[in-house]
């Protein structure tokens, strides 16, 4: 294939990627609706994992592919793209309001789980036993969360009735929500292929590594999910489930993304990722701790700020890979 078709092949998958976790997750919020689920169990299984969807369909398939680099990549690049384009780029557009339990709790377990990635990658692997610590820390967060106040419970509610819609519709029409779970994972499995092979390609082509492919190119686009809702969740004066999206995005991202995989198969890891990648992510989780606490919002000077940073990190990441 030529450079050309794999660009389009690469844009293709990123646009099934976003439908497909876009279908499946409106599809079975939809099934557990009627089937009478908790929404709040809803909201902390199907809506916060189907945005970190790409990001896992990806990194699984980059696993059985052998290429661990852009699995780690991708995972740290979205995290960097979650807090420098999208949360600094949609506080340049609206200002967003942050609601005290992110500041209180949510930030600071995504700044631990980034510092607990450290150790995982020491060794320059994440094998099957990293995997499984990985993805008992994200089984504690969701049954941390789920124990939270009634002001979180609103806002699951809230979020998984954007997904959910009428719970009688719902059981009316299970086959059609059933068909979309089918079509959803059918979606992000040929994306998540069509991704991979294709950033595979190009980084030959272009001459970069895979960490720095999935750390820019393949990151932004399975970041499209977080991005798209946190401009909604803005525009319908919902900043601070924007805020909380990115910041739950985050926790996934490194705990079910490189867990899971890890179990799928074990996968290297890159030393650039060790001395550049993960410090770059430490460095602007920690920035956002003050930048939300300032004021309970974040402003469009900080949003500015975060986005500068982002783009220094990213430069210094690329120099030094």
């Amino acid at each position: 294939m030529t450079t050309l078709a794999n660009v389009l092949l690469l844009l293709g998958g990123f646009g099934a990627l976003y439908f497909g976790a876009e279908w499946l997750v409106r599809g079975a919020a939809r099934i557990a609706a009627a089937m009478g689920t908790s929404p709040v169990v809803v909201g902390l299984t199907l809506v916060s994992l189907g945005t970190s969807a790409p990001e896992l369909v990806v990194g699984v398939i980059a696993t059985l592919n052998d290429e661990g680099g852009l699995l780690v990549g991708n995972v740290l690049g979205s995290n960097l793209a979650n807090i420098g384009l999208i949360l600094g780029g949609t506080a340049l557009i609206k200002p967003l309001a942050v609601a005290d339990r992110v500041i209180s709790r949510d930030v600071p377990i995504m700044i631990v789980i980034t510092i607990l990635a450290f150790p995982f990658v020491l060794d320059l692997e994440v094998d099957w036993g990293d995997g499984l610590i990985l993805l008992a820390l994200l089984v504690a967060y969701v049954s941390f969360t789920f124990w939270t106040e009634d002001d979180e419970i609103r806002d699951i509610r809230e979020g998984v009735g954007t997904y959910a819609g009428d719970e009688e519709e719902g059981g009316q029409d299970t086959l059609r929500n059933l068909g979309l779970v089918v079509i959803g994972a059918a979606g992000l499995g040929v994306g998540g292929k069509a991704i991979v092979d294709s950033a595979t390609y190009l980084s030959g082509v272009l001459g970069a590594s895979p960490e720095v492919i999935g750390l820019t190119i393949v990151a932004v686009g399975t970041s499209l999910p977080e991005l798209v809702t946190s401009i909604v969740a803005a525009a319908r004066k919902q900043a601070d489930i924007a805020v909380g999206n990115i910041v739950g995005s985050n926790i996934f991202n490194i705990a079910a993304v490189m867990g899971a995989s890890a179990l799928v198969r074990g996968y290297p890891v890159d030393q650039s990722i060790l001395t550049l990648q993960l410090p770059a992510v430490l460095i602007l989780s920690i920035l956002v701790w003050p930048v939300v606490a300032s004021a309970r919002r974040v402003r469009r000077s900080e949003g500015l700020l975060l986005l500068l940073v982002y783009f220094g990190l990213m430069g210094w990441i690329t120099l030094g890979s």
